[in-house]
């Protein structure tokens, strides 16, 4: 039997997914609906991480300096296997391979597996909901629209997304684990 390689893999995940990737990028092709993605895009690139990451050592004191501090290695510790994934898989990026998917914005790189924006939303969003439950109601919805941001965007299959979920829960749960 011969081996698949995982450039030959994500071609038939690729195809496989490209009728959905052209439903979700239809949206994108309202200007109102792109406009607000391609917020929410940005936003979730960090600026919203941040502020609240931030903001945890003057609301909540020394106990909320400690938890940027996980917070903070918990990102960069995505940063790193993200990265690492994008340069080991080379998937290009769904309006790279299909003409009939626009991109609504700008990409930070070439490739797009797995999912860094979705990564750390999920990441963060499960931090703040298990130490700041208050927040839980602001930071779930919108690592949602993160998530499916990416996809409208023409920046990430599905399955880019769903891989950088799990790996976002898999990174918070762990940090959760390690300081409990």
């Amino acid at each position: 039997m011969a081996s698949v390689t995982s450039t030959e893999l994500f071609r038939r995940f690729d195809a496989a997914e490209q009728r959905l990737c052209v439903s979700f990028n239809r949206w994108s092709h309202r200007n109102a609906i792109r406009m607000f993605f391609a917020a929410i895009s940005r936003l979730g690139n960090g600026v919203f991480w941040y502020v609240l990451i931030l903001s945890l050592p003057v609301v909540a004191g020394m106990q909320g300096g400690l938890r940027a501090l996980q917070f903070a290695v918990t990102g960069f510790t995505g940063v790193f296997i993200y990265k690492w994934m994008k340069q080991r898989w080379v998937r290009e990026r769904p309006y790279i391979s299909h003409l009939t998917i626009r991109v609504g914005t700008a990409p930070l790189d070439r490739y797009s597996f797995p999912s860094g924006h979705t990564l750390h939303a999920v990441s963060f969003a499960i931090l703040f909901a298990v130490y700041f439950p208050m927040l839980a109601w602001i930071v779930v919805p919108f690592a949602a629209l993160v998530a499916v941001s990416r996809v409208v965007l023409g920046l990430h299959y599905p399955t880019d997304v769903a891989v950088g979920a799990l790996l976002g829960a898999t990174l918070a749960l762990i940090s959760i684990n390690l300081l409990a």
